[in-house]
């Protein structure tokens, strides 16, 4: 009976999963975010990804980067082959986890306030309904994220054709990264939300948390230093500073951070839901 009960629990998984991929392509409110989206990005793309050769090669650029960030922390980025997606790298790093904070917002709050939420999991179980929204949101972010990185190397090739080998390696280098940074991110939205009564709230409880985070550990650093060195690390988002300054392969080599802090936070939320009254 066990293998059957675990084939059906993956089978649920993956159809919830590809129901919250359908809801954004064939609902008008996802629709409405798509466009959004593609809107911004399409502004991104146009000014400063399309100039990137120039920008990489000014002066200034160097200056403000090296200003923000340290000039032995940005040396990499500028040897990257593809100045496009040098560029985009640096605007991902920090524009997508915001993205995932809103996107991911809504994974349990609108079940809760509809009454809906009982209904669903008589039916699939709440493990199946806990990871197959969560794997949902990671597929509809891996979908923005894929056409957002295709663009790039669109773009890239529209400048110099040569540049297809190099684009196509630095691209898939960039989308596994970024999805490896979504994951803490969306795992936080989704515990974050079976508390919340509304996508809205749940964004909130989000800005809270980091800003509540900011301060303690700013608090907890001027103290005991040392100490706030290892509690910084529990945020998501705590190693995009130092990802700037990587390119390739050697760019997984944090690939372990969000990893571990998704894993904790999905076993949270897990925890959470099992044992609530939801």
């Amino acid at each position: 009976m066990e293998p059957n009960l675990n084939t059906g629990l993956v089978r649920n998984t993956l159809i919830l999963a590809k129901f919250e991929l359908k809801k954004l392509l064939f609902n008008p409110k996802g629709l409405i975010a798509l466009i959004a989206f593609a809107l911004v990005w399409m502004l991104i793309l146009l000014y400063p990804i399309r100039g990137a050769s120039d920008i990489l090669l000014s002066p200034e650029f160097r200056q403000l980067i090296a200003g923000l960030f340290g000039e032995s922390s940005v040396d990499k980025l500028f040897q990257w082959q593809v100045a496009e997606m040098a560029i985009f790298w640096v605007a991902a790093l920090y524009i997508f986890p915001m993205f995932s904070i809103f996107v991911s917002a809504d994974q349990f709050a609108s079940d809760k306030s509809r009454g809906s939420f009982r209904f669903l999991i008589l039916r699939t179980g709440r493990d199946s309904l806990f990871f197959g929204r969560f794997i949902g949101h990671m597929l509809i972010q891996s979908l923005l994220l894929m056409l957002t990185v295709g663009a790039t190397i669109l773009l890239a090739l529209s400048r110099e054709t040569s540049l297809l080998l190099p684009a196509l390696g630095s691209g898939l280098m960039v989308f596994i990264n970024i999805f490896i940074i979504l994951l803490p991110y969306t795992a936080l939205m989704a515990l974050l939300s079976l508390y919340a009564n509304s996508a809205r709230q749940a964004t909130i409880y989000a800005i809270l948390f980091w800003a509540v985070s900011a301060i303690v550990l700013a608090v907890v650093n001027s103290q005991f230093p040392a100490i706030g060195e290892v509690l910084s690390w529990i945020l998501p988002g705590a190693q995009l500073s130092m990802m700037i300054n990587t390119q390739g392969v050697s760019s997984l080599i944090y690939a372990p951070i969000p990893l571990i802090q998704a894993g904790v936070l999905l076993f949270l939320g897990r925890s959470y839901m099992i044992r609530s009254s939801l």
